[in-house]
């Protein structure tokens, strides 16, 4: 569970111990990952390294520089109003137009609905600058509650079979502004 300092732009991690009869539920492998008591919820790879810095949550497959990939998410509590209009293609398509890396290629923008959550995400294929090789970029935004979250995924492209499902779990498994009053059970509402 991340959340942050009152007036205070960093985080504190708090791994909580779990009571028996917590509603916590994850695929196998994987892990919840909770910001905010609530604000961003999702799974992540089990053993997985994680940093944080003052904007941002970061997941890793391994601790850098031994690292193959980079899950990044950031998020924001937007102002009470109705959201529902507000352009998660239009402004997903500038995000990607607006990337500075060397792309070849870019895919369509998928969209999702569930419950009270709206996505965009896309792909873009690049070569990294550094190592002149070809990687992944994959790019989300989601809406909803009054919470907007950026998740990108960067991940090196032969190994697009390895991490792909990784990226499904993330996007499955995002729940927005879903407050948690008990995280060791994991009870959003009482009984």
């Amino acid at each position: 569970m991340a959340k942050r300092k009152k007036d205070d732009l960093r985080w504190i991690k708090k791994t909580l111990e779990l009571k028996e009869d917590h509603r916590w539920q994850s695929k196998p492998g994987y892990k919840i990952f909770v910001a905010d008591r609530g604000s961003v919820r999702f799974d992540v790879p089990q053993d997985w390294y994680f940093e944080s810095d003052e904007k941002s949550f970061k997941f890793l497959d391994r601790k850098p520089p031994n690292d193959d990939c980079r899950l990044e998410m950031s998020f924001h509590r937007l102002p009470v109003t109705d959201w529902s209009l507000f352009p998660l293609q239009h402004t997903l398509k500038k995000i990607v137009a607006d990337d500075e890396r060397e792309v070849i290629a870019t895919g369509e923008i998928i969209t999702l609905k569930r419950q009270t959550v709206r996505i965009a995400w896309t792909e873009i294929k690049f070569i990294d600058a550094d190592d002149r090789r070809e990687a992944f970029s994959r790019i989300c935004i989601g809406l909803g509650s009054n919470i907007q979250c950026l998740i990108t995924f960067d991940y090196w492209a032969d190994q697009a079979d390895r991490f792909t499902p990784v990226w499904d779990q993330v996007l499955d498994s995002l729940v927005l502004g879903l407050y948690i009053r008990d995280p060791k059970t994991g009870l959003a509402f009482p009984d």
